[in-house]
């Protein structure tokens, strides 16, 4: 499979009538601190959507804040206690389609078992990985847990 663009994005947005939008960026946004600077946003306006995966490669996607990191053990116990690993660059694009670091939250090239932390949930607003290191993606928490079915769960851990 070939990797998705922001424009595979944009039009899985529309399909669903999502209440999103695609923000180009002048810099590259491949970090917390580059997608903050690059959007004048604080760092907890961030979302990181990382991917975890089982040793029988059964995958989970977990959303987290910008100044927080996924807790491994409480991700564990989210998922039945289950053992976890961060997916390596090149799963993350066979699963999601998109590349690590401009991973969107909502999208993906297959349907994927979504946790959000609650302290995603507080924001009126995010920004996540739009498709690309110079796209991201302005969306509503609740506009996330609707689209991909996510499991509200405390996950993360502050930085």
């Amino acid at each position: 499979m070939s990797a998705r663009t922001p424009e595979d994005l944009a039009a899985f947005l529309s399909r669903r009538a999502a209440r999103a939008r695609l923000l180009p960026a002048d810099q590259p946004t491949r970090t917390v601190e580059e997608a903050a600077r690059a959007l004048g946003v604080a760092r907890h306006q961030i979302i990181k959507s990382l991917l975890f995966c089982t040793a029988d490669g059964t995958c989970v996607l977990a959303i987290v804040r910008g100044d927080q990191r996924v807790d491994p053990e409480r991700l564990r116990a989210a998922c039945g206690g289950t053992p976890l690993k961060l997916a390596p660059a090149s799963q993350v694009l066979a699963v999601t389609g998109f590349p690590a670091g401009a991973t969107p939250p909502v999208g993906h090239a297959v349907p994927l078992r979504v946790l959000v932390d609650p302290a995603v949930l507080a924001e009126p607003l995010v920004y996540g990985g739009g498709g690309d290191e110079r796209t991201m993606l302005e969306i509503s928490p609740d506009e996330i847990v609707r689209l991909t079915g996510a499991l509200v769960a405390a996950i993360a851990r502050s930085t």
